[in-house]
């Protein structure tokens, strides 16, 4: 068996299965041996019911109380029954499973394991899994991977196909250098992916994990590496001056740029004018006025009679930047285009000839911008927009589209200055750490799932007021399948719990792009006063009249993240508020959202967030979180990146060339690396 061989060739593989494997992604087989699970399921002492909680996943040792009962509800088979221990009752309910009539019996005394839930009132445990005392031991010894699921795919399946690569990787070959693997006392590779696919301890997963976790760090590392070395010093081709229109802009601007936006803009001016291309970052915080330094640089880069682009990484943001724009710069008579995926085809043909012409100044979009067939006259400054959805192949690209352009990158993702420099250390880095003088801080507050109630009276009260509200349900990978919290489900109950009058929409990042920019549209002009969705408003969102955020299962985020979030709001004169729900309360995600709790400063919560954190947790769930990694989260596992950061520089030192690599494997971990 080899990597590169179709999942086809495994048994129990046909026409049907290997289209819904494609459909996750999923085509050879190094594409599932890198399906990493999300989490394992592990199998603990029971507990007594009384100390059962909703939302916990438990097992308790109960006797079933009464004879089970069936009935059929909306084409739903419907089997309950009791269970007791001496702390208390508990109810049990299957759906779609009236066999357990058969196997289990009033008076068995049984181990179950599940989520319990609320319903009506008591507490009850939905589709348990059902064992005896002997056969629960047997199973206390084992950890079941559980995959990200897409339609169609079930996780006994991915399980299936996945125990059919194990002779595969057993002989997995290592395209780390030696050196690297004996020096950081990492785990061979091939060893590495059984133990993350089949492990027998705990501790099989941590030291799978180390190792996977590097290899992600390390090759993000050395590609930004390999690039830099094939690029070298690159000279300065477009001189950017500042002009009489961008003088003009500055001062007919309603409002005074603040400390901190003047000393980023003026490093990034004699950036322009030095002897070398600029690459710099922009950090600054959500509401920051990041996007107004953007138009200056973009209207001194017209005005110098060169183009300027701007990548967004999404439709809807590409959209937004575009109205701004066209707005802003009118005055000036700047020819603007936007560029994205949904740009019809005659239109796109337009756009790219008077970019080779010169008839167009600026162009602002997504990924389209850097497609083969986009030709640009000269192209002096691109502007990238939240950096961390972008790979390093995306600025390669448009050095590719003539000479190398002046690349500035600009981000909200508050990471602290250590790490910023690890992750950008081809860029230099200006932060914009103050906020406009007119913002109103956000108020917050850290509930349980009790205060919902409240919060519908709450989100209704500033509704009548004209305010909208943003309400997140957690998804913590694009393709898996959600319970709990979901939006399909979670629009319904505000439905119910709300007035028949409050206009409630969900959007979510698999719908298309024509019906999500429609529903920010409909939210923007104030048509939704509810929006349920994913962290897909994550990005750039602008809704001034928005002041209520809500987030559910606020612990599955990283805190960066929920700050992100939380910036949708207050960008109005009205207060805002955050409300953050934690369906699974324990001391440690109490502590973190404290600190959101506490403030509303994004540096001071990326720098706690790392204090609190520590090393690396290398077991359990993965917080959805920054940088579009696999396993590996720069908060949760900082340690392994400043580990895979000295590795590269250590090859470096060595004489090491990435340009130049004999290492056939690791050449191509780094190319796959650049394709994302």
């Amino acid at each position: 068996m080899k990597g590169t061989d179709s999942i086809r060739s495994l048994k129990g593989i046909g026409d049907k299965t290997e289209q819904i494997f494609h459909s996750a992604g999923i085509a050879t087989v190094d594409d599932l041996v890198t399906l990493y699970p999300r989490y394992y399921l592990t199998y603990e002492e029971p507990v007594f019911i009384a100390d059962a909680q909703p939302g916990i996943r438990i097992a308790v040792y109960g006797k079933i109380t009464n004879a089970l009962s069936y009935r059929q509800f909306r084409g739903l088979k419907i089997t309950t029954c009791n269970i007791r221990d001496h702390s208390g009752s508990l109810g049990i309910t299957w759906y779609n499973m009236p066999y357990m009539r058969k196997q289990l019996h009033q008076g068995d005394t049984r181990i179950f394991v599940g989520t319990p839930v609320m319903k009506n009132g008591r507490l009850v445990m939905e589709h348990p899994e059902c064992y005896t005392q002997e056969a629960y031991e047997k199973q206390r010894q084992t950890l079941q991977p559980v995959y990200p699921l897409a339609k169609g795919l079930t996780n006994k399946m991915i399980v299936k196909a996945m125990s059919q690569t194990i002779p595969y990787m057993k002989h997995v070959e290592e395209y780390l250098p030696q050196t690297i693997v004996e020096r950081y006392h990492l785990q061979a590779y091939g060893i590495s992916l059984q133990n993350v696919h089949f492990p027998t301890k705990r501790e099989d997963v941590i030291e799978a994990k180390k190792r996977l976790i590097f290899d992600e760090f390390f090759i993000f590392l050395a590609a930004m590496r390999m690039v830099k070395e094939k690029t070298g010093i690159v000279y300065n081709h477009y001189p950017i001056k500042e002009t009489k229109e961008s003088r003009h802009f500055m001062s007919q601007l309603p409002f005074r740029l603040t400390n901190a936006q003047r000393r980023a803009l003026d490093e990034m001016i004699q950036d322009l004018r030095k002897e070398q291309v600029m690459n710099r970052l922009v950090q600054g915080d959500v509401g920051s006025g990041k996007t107004i330094l953007a138009v200056i640089l973009l209207l001194m880069t017209a005005t110098n009679g060169y183009q300027g682009a701007l990548m967004a990484p999404t439709e809807v943001l590409a959209v937004q930047h575009y109205e701004t724009f066209c707005n802003m710069l009118e005055p000036y008579h700047i020819r603007i285009a936007l560029l994205t995926g949904s740009t019809k085809a005659k239109e796109k043909q337009e756009i790219y000839q008077k970019l080779k012409d010169h008839e167009l100044d600026l162009v602002i979009g997504t990924h389209a911008l850097i497609q083969e067939k986009v030709e640009y006259h000269n192209l002096a400054l691109v502007i990238t927009d939240e950096q961390h959805r972008f790979g390093v192949r995306q600025r390669e690209a448009f050095y590719r589209k003539g000479l190398e352009p002046h690349v500035l990158v600009m981000s909200a993702t508050p990471i602290p200055r250590t790490l910023a420099l690890i992750m950008y250390g081809d860029l230099d880095i200006s932060i914009i750490d103050e906020l406009p003088a007119n913002r109103l801080p956000i108020k917050n507050c850290v509930v349980n799932t009790s205060y919902r109630p409240q919060a519908y009276r709450f989100i209704e009260k500033q509704v009548q007021l004209g305010h909208q509200v943003y309400v997140i349900c957690p998804m913590v990978e694009e393709s898996e399948n959600m319970d709990a919290e979901n939006v399909t489900e979670y629009t319904k109950i505000l439905q119910q719990n709300l007035s028949p009058s409050v206009k409630i929409e969900s959007l979510n990042g698999r719908m298309k792009a024509t019906d999500k920019n429609r529903i920010m549209d409909d939210f923007g002009n104030g048509k939704i006063d509810v929006l349920v969705s994913t962290t897909v408003i994550e990005v750039g969102i602008n809704v001034p009249n928005a002041t209520v955020m809500m987030v559910e299962n606020a612990e599955r985020f990283g805190l960066a993240q929920l700050h992100q979030l939380r910036g949708r709001i207050g960008r109005g004169s009205s207060q805002s508020y955050c409300i953050f729900i934690q369906g699974k309360e324990n001391e440690e995600t109490k502590k973190r959202l404290e600190i959101l709790n506490k403030s509303n400063d994004g540096f001071y919560i990326a720098n706690e967030d790392l204090k609190l954190r520590g090393p690396g947790d290398f077991f359990g769930v993965r917080q959805s979180g920054m940088m579009d990694f696999v396993l590996a989260d720069i908060y949760q596992n900082a340690d392994m990146l400043k580990m895979a950061n000295d590795a590269v520089e250590l090859l470096e030192q060595q004489g090491f060339s990435f340009q130049n690599l004999q290492n056939e494997k690791l050449k191509k971990q780094l190319e796959l690396s650049l394709q994302l």
